[in-house]
């Protein structure tokens, strides 16, 4: 894995609390121009949608900002010491099965018994500690998907399209435990998604990506982004609704049995 750029000395006033500071970024894939100039930045505390319809860039995105991938152009800075929390795109359960909750959280983070405990509490599925993973719910699944990542204690949480595979209900659950997760722990959230009809409202920023960044603002401000309208139509600009984060009910963990589909391998 290529080694992360120190972030450059930058001002509290200009970048405060950069995670990641990318810039220029440009890959082709196949022949084809996946990302074309893209920059992108981080703070701690913040969270960024990036939103886009399917073969836009958004994972290929993720992996340059994970180092996962070497863009063609463009710099890369990480925080120095970053530690990264990801929920992928997919997880390919039919190669681990049968396998409990616990032992798919844990496989490749060491963590105690009260390590383990914490995480399932926060992401509210202690109930499910020795559950089979294989009979969860989309929305269990994608819960105990972010349990694994909050068991690394990050600094920036990385979640690729965390509410496939599961229904509305389960989905506004989510968006509210993500939430939730970054008023607790202060940490960066990155939050990457096809659906260009709900942003959650607690998204400091929007990122409109096809390739390159159409648009870029608060998502109230977002549906009436020409660019916006160009790219996705007016039909997206009239259905999207900003998912509201209530700060009136009760934080505590929801024990609720999420009735989505089984989230795809």
């Amino acid at each position: 894995m290529p080694q992360p750029e120190p972030l450059p000395p930058r001002s509290a006033a200009t970048e405060p609390r950069a995670l990641v500071d990318a810039h220029g970024l440009s890959i082709a894939l196949g022949g084809r121009t996946i990302l074309d100039h893209v920059d992108m930045t981080v703070s701690r505390g913040e969270i960024v949608t990036v939103i886009g319809p399917n073969g836009a860039g958004k994972s290929t995105l993720v992996k340059i900002l994970l180092g996962l991938l070497k863009p063609d152009a463009g710099s890369v800075g990480r925080a120095p010491g970053l530690t990264v929390g990801y929920v992928p795109q997919r997880f390919p359960l039919e190669n681990l099965v049968p396998l409990t909750v616990e032992r798919l959280i844990t496989m490749t983070v060491r963590a105690g018994r009260a390590a383990v405990t914490a995480a399932l509490e926060e992401t509210g599925i202690p109930h499910l500690r020795d559950a089979d993973a294989a009979g969860l719910s989309g929305g269990e699944f994608q819960r105990a998907l972010i349990a694994r990542a909050l068991l690394r204690d990050p600094d920036l949480l990385v979640l690729d399209e965390p509410v496939q595979g599961v229904d509305f209900t389960g989905e506004t659950k989510l968006y509210r435990l993500i939430g939730e997760i970054r008023d607790r722990r202060g940490c960066g959230v990155v939050l990457i998604s096809h659906d260009l009809h709900v942003v959650m409202a607690e998204s400091d920023r929007v990122i409109c990506l096809n390739g390159h960044v159409c648009c870029e603002g608060v998502p109230e401000t977002i549906r009436t982004d020409p660019e916006f309208m160009r790219l996705f139509g007016p039909a997206a600009a009239r259905h999207l609704a900003i998912y509201p984060h209530a700060h009136d009910h009760d934080h505590g963990h929801d024990h609720e049995h999420e009735h989505g589909e089984r989230a795809a391998s």
